[in-house]
C-alpha cells in the first residue's frame, strides 16, 4: 500500500512540487490555503461568499491527467470589456460546482472525476476567510493582496475571525506518513495552513514527519534577509508541540546573472543555506543542487525534488 503524504501551501509553489511528486507512487493529498483575494478570485469571493478558488484551480491542474487541452481551458482567462474580463475559467467552473453542489469541497470532489486527477485536493476551510497582518510598525492590513503589496514588513498574520478546518484536511493529516510544508510565500501561502486550531492539533496528533521544503528566494516584505534556519523558525513559531523534523533547502549555486536580474526588478535574493544554525534547531537536513532555470525563473528542479521526498519517505 502507498504511503499517504500530505502536501499544505498555495500558489505556483504548491502546484510545482505536486507536479513532480505526482508522479511517485504516493496516495497524495494537497490541503490549500484559501484566503487569496485578487483579482478574479477576488471578485468571486465577494460575489458569491466562498472561499477562494485561484490556488485551489492551480493544484487540480497539476494534479491532472487529462489532455493539455483541457488543462489550456482551465486557465484560459477571458480578455474582454465586460464582466468576464481577467476571470479564469476554472475559478467560473469551481464557483458554479460549488454552487451546485453546495460546498466548495464537494464541487472540488466532482472536477476531480472530470480531471482525473492523481491524488485529492482538499480545501483548509470552508469559511470566506479574511487574512489579515500585522507590520513591524503596528499596522494593520487586511486581505491577502493588500497584505503582499503592501511595502511594510509583516510582523504576523492571523485570520480576522477563527476559521474551522475541514474534517477531510484534519484526518488526511492525523493518518499522514509525511506532512510537507511546500516552498511558497511564507506568510500569505504557506502560514495561513497553520492558522486554525484543528489544524495544529491534527498536527500534533499525527505520527508522520513534518517537511519543510525551503523557499529558494527572498520574498520583499516577507522574509527580507531571511536565512534557511529563519523560515524553519518561524514556521515552528506557528506550529504546536510537533515542530519541523526535516528541511529540504538547495545549497546548489544559483546562476548569477539571473539573481542579479531577480535583485534589481523584485528585490529578491536567493535564501542563504545556513547549515549550522539548522542543525542547532535539530532538524534533518537534506541539500543539494536544486536550482532549475524553468521559463527564464529560478525554480526548484521539480524531479531532483520529487526523488529526494520520496526516497526519504521510503527510509522512514
Amino acid at each position: 500500500m502507498n504511503k499517504k503524504v500530505v502536501v499544505l501551501g498555495g500558489g505556483t509553489g504548491l502546484s510545482t512540487l505536486l507536479r513532480g511528486l505526482k508522479l511517485f507512487p504516493v496516495d497524495l493529498t494537497s490541503i490549500v490555503s484559501v484566503c487569496d483575494d485578487g483579482k478574479s478570485t477576488g471578485i468571486l469571493r465577494e460575489e458569491f461568499n466562498i472561499p477562494a478558488v485561484g490556488d485551489i484551480r492551480r493544484v487540480l491542474v497539476s494534479l491532472s491527467e487529462t489532455e493539455p487541452l483541457v488543462m489550456d481551458l482551465f486557465n484560459y482567462r477571458f480578455k474582454t470589456t465586460s464582466d468576464l474580463d481577467g476571470h479564469a475559467v476554472g475559478n467560473l467552473l469551481l464557483t458554479a460546482m460549488a454552487d451546485i453542489t453546495g460546498n466548495l469541497s464537494d464541487g472540488i470532489e466532482a472536477l476531480s472525476k472530470v480531471l482525473n486527477l492523481k491524488g485529492k485536493v482538499v480545501p483548509l476551510t470552508e469559511d470566506n476567510v479574511v487574512l489579515v497582518g500585522q507590520m513591524e510598525d503596528g499596522t494593520i492590513v487586511e486581505g491577502e493582496h493588500n497584505i503582499t503589496i503592501c511595502k511594510k514588513r509583516i510582523d504576523k498574520v492571523y485570520y480576522k475571525e477563527p476559521a474551522v478546518a475541514t474534517k477531510l484536511a484534519i484526518k488526511s493529516i492525523e493518518e499522514a506518513d509525511l506532512i510537507i510544508l511546500s516552498m511558497g510565500s511564507l506568510f500569505t501561502s504557506v502560514i495561513p495552513n497553520l492558522l486554525c486550531d484543528d489544524i495544529i492539533k491534527a498536527f500534533d496528533n499525527s505520527k508522520g514527519k513534518i517537511m519543510y521544503v525551503c523557499n529558494m528566494m527572498t520574498q520583499p516584505g516577507e522574509t527580507d534577509d531571511f536565512k534557511a534556519s529563519d523560515h524553519v523558525k518561524l514556521l515552528n513559531d506557528y506550529l504546536g508541540k510537533r515542530k519541523i523534523d526535516v528541511v529540504i533547502a538547495n545549497s546548489g549555486k544559483i546562476d548569477a546573472k539571473l539573481a542579479k536580474k531577480y535583485e534589481s526588478l523584485e528585490q529578491k535574493y536567493p535564501v542563504v543555506f545556513d547549515k549550522n544554525e539548522l542543525k542547532k534547531i535539530g532538524c534533518e537536513i537534506i541539500d543539494g543542487d536544486f536550482f532549475a532555470i524553468v521559463n527564464n525563473l529560478i525554480r526548484y528542479d521539480v524531479m531532483k525534488l520529487s526523488l529526494q521526498i520520496f526516497s526519504y519517505l521510503l527510509k522512514e
